[in-house]
């Protein structure tokens, strides 16, 4: 009795304070002086320059409590998202912007006022599903997502792509751009236009889409929402009259995005009653499944156990699941046009079901194909082998799975004297590769040896036949060839103006071409170079961030091939030539590129019996040269006197010695010091 007497007063003290906390909380987010949900117009005002810190408050607060009223609402819509809606409801879109924008954040605020993820599942970059992509806070792959939106009553489905920012990922955004009718154009309200961001608007618009731009990051003190909007219609051309405001991190002016996207994007196309045509825009390899393939429905429908027929491959499955991401895989029975799912049907072959083949009924053919996908051309190549020779079929099927995942990589075998059997792969640029090496490690348990980065060069011959050479080694002699074209590429720097000296010497030490320089603000300026590729897939970008203090910005287009002065630059040891060490370089770097490899290879190579040379050549020639001293033997330690000549005899015929192992001798290369001079011609090139 006496312990019950005692709990009392706290029981009843906790019952107060639950009350008063209630309280406190209707009044916070019930509070009738605060005004409805923004306007784009409340919004403008609310957000410039010149906005109070009271103002903020008040916008963050009325934002929360319209959270509390909209998450009730969309959590019982977000359960319900695997309902049919009218064709006529249906919107595909998907999200573009330059590379940390806040595309991936915008993505689960969006994801999350839907109720498609509950809270409690909820995490930052939700439709990142690589360690990878966590890791470097960034987005590698397209993700698809299905939400369902309730809009005056009445319900919508939302097929959203979540898309990569970096340059060398635009094919990945190109892919998702051919599956949606609208893009959402996303810009840091503080930094504003940046290269990249122009670059996915022209392909937007290259696709037809409706573009709706959408100025992120408005809380921070940095926005300025009325300048990024002048540079956007400046620019890039678009009205933004109405843009709008947000925040994807506090939450501000999500439900103005999603009313958007209702009002704005047009629905696609009835044409369900037409054959069956579905476009492959994404796939991947499941170690129990198969091949699992992403596709959007253009005509027909296509149902779980239907008989379907590959048109590019030949081949014919029967899908076993059909189902839609919203964002984790949910089994369906039927997909119709307009409709964004996958397809399951026991694939084993990842050649069977490729990126950009259509997918129609085995019983009622389409007439044609779709479009499908342009392909894509590789700018940086490299070798990659691996370190254990017993892994070479291993590395072989897991880039054949990782090609299924990632269209942009092609790959043909190679064999290098010094690292045996390997694979000679093609990438759209150097973090593109850097991607797929980590990427083979990790998901495959690989360990590679990468060469140098290198592109095609164009040899015109004597016979006036032109032969594409990508490897040093394969390029012809030079009694046999004419001239050696290079691929050059159209660089567009975006740069506050205090960097355009440092970024224009930059680009002229990379024997750039000036093109055109123009301000596009005030305070921000546009340079364009020519540039050859091979300039650039060292460490360019890394300097132009470095230069500009990260303010800087680029984007680069392949224009074509131009002949310059390019040579062939040849290591020898010991009079022998290692063609996995030669390279091609610019005939006015070729002195300072040997001389670093003649001086490195002289530490990394052990001493031998005999003096071993080490000599960078054009041809014949040899413009750099360091000797290796040989390690020898004290044969006059027993001579304590005596005659001079007896001194002369034994040292002449130490070096007949010297000069017979020289001459059957073979010196051999160490792993080692080709993985160091590997490294170091990333760095001198």
């Amino acid at each position: 009795m006496a312990a019950e007497l005692s709990f009392a007063p706290l029981l009843s003290t906790c019952t107060q304070h639950r009350r008063l906390l209630q309280s406190r909380r209707s009044t916070l987010f019930h509070c009738p002086t605060l005004p409805l949900p923004l306007s784009p117009s409340l919004s403008t005002s609310s957000s410039s320059s010149s906005s109070t810190p009271t103002t903020r408050g008040k916008v963050l607060c009325q934002t929360a409590g319209t959270h509390l009223f909209d998450a009730k609402c969309a959590a019982e819509a977000g359960q319900n998202r695997l309902l049919k809606v009218p064709i006529s409801h249906i919107r595909n879109f998907c999200i573009i912007a330059h590379i940390d924008h806040g595309k991936s954040t915008l993505a689960d605020k969006l994801l999350q006022m839907t109720g498609t993820v509950q809270t409690r599942e909820m995490k930052d970059q939700f439709l990142d599903n690589m360690d990878l992509e966590r890791e470097r806070g960034i987005t590698i792959k397209l993700q698809a997502a299905r939400m369902r939106y309730m809009y005056k009553n009445e319900a919508y489905c939302l097929n959203l792509i979540d898309t990569p920012g970096h340059v060398d990922f635009s094919y990945e955004v190109s892919r998702s751009l051919a599956a949606c009718e609208g893009a959402l154009l996303v810009v840091d309200a503080s930094q504003g236009v940046e290269a990249q961001t122009l670059a996915n608007v022209y392909l937007a618009l290259e696709n037809n889409l409706e573009i709706i731009p959408v100025l992120n990051k408005i809380d921070l003190p940095g926005a300025d929402p009325l300048r990024v909007t002048q540079e956007i219609e400046e620019i890039v051309g678009l009205d933004c009259s109405n843009a709008i405001q947000c925040s994807a991190k506090e939450g501000i002016g999500i439900t103005e995005i999603l009313n958007a996207i209702v009002e704005r994007v047009p629905s696609p196309r009835n044409t369900a009653d037409r054959p069956l045509r579905a476009l492959i825009f994404d796939s991947y390899y499941d170690s129990y499944r198969g091949v699992i393939v992403y596709f959007r429905v253009v005509d027909g429908r296509i149902k779980k156990g239907d008989r379907v027929y590959f048109m590019a491959s030949g081949k014919d499955y029967f899908a076993d699941e059909v189902g839609v991401l919203s964002p984790n895989q949910l089994e369906v029975e039927e997909l119709y046009a307009g409709e964004v799912g996958y397809l399951s049907a026991s694939i084993r072959s990842v050649a069977d079901a490729r990126v950009g083949d259509t997918i129609t009924h085995f019983s009622r053919k389409a007439e044609d194909s779709l479009p499908g996908y342009e392909e894509v051309t590789p700018m940086v190549f490299c070798g990659l082998f691996p370190v254990d020779a017993d892994q070479f079929p291993e590395l072989r099927d897991a880039l054949e799975k990782l090609q299924l995942n990632d269209a942009a990589l092609k790959f043909e075998p190679e064999t290098s004297s010094a690292m045996g059997f390997g694979f000679r792969c093609g990438f759209l640029g150097l973090l593109h590769m850097e991607i797929v090496q980590e990427r083979l490690e990790r998901e495959y348990n690989l360990s590679l040896i990468t060469t140098a980065p290198s592109v095609v060069y164009r040899v015109n011959c004597v016979n006036g036949e032109t032969v594409e050479c990508s490897n040093p080694s394969l390029l012809p002699e030079p009694g046999k060839r004419r001239s050696i074209e290079e691929p050059f590429v159209k660089i567009e720097m975006l740069t506050p103006k205090e960097y355009i000296g440092p970024l224009m010497e930059l680009a002229q030490e990379r024997r750039g071409e000036f093109q055109e320089m123009k301000f596009i603000t005030e305070i921000r300026a546009s340079i364009t170079y020519a540039l050859p590729l091979a300039e650039m897939v060292g460490d360019f970008f890394d300097q132009l961030k470095s230069r500009s203090k990260g303010y800087a910005s680029m984007e680069y287009s392949f224009t074509g091939y131009r002949e310059s002065e390019l040579i062939k630059l040849d290591i020898q040891i010991n009079g022998d030539r290692v063609e996995p060490l030669a390279t091609i370089v610019h005939n006015n770097k070729a002195y300072s590129v040997g001389r670093a490899l003649t001086q490195k290879l002289k530490e990394l190579i052990p001493r031998q019996m005999f003096k071993v040379p080490i000599q960078a050549c054009i041809g014949s020639k040899v413009i750099a040269s360091e000797t290796i001293s040989a390690i020898r033997k004290d044969v006059l330690a027993k001579c304590y006197g005596g005659d001079i000549t007896r001194k002369k005899k034994l040292l002449r015929k130490q070096a007949e010695g010297k000069k017979r192992m020289k001459a059957i001798g073979r010196v051999d290369v160490p792993q080692e010091a080709f993985m160091a001079v590997l490294k170091l011609e990333k760095e001198v090139l």
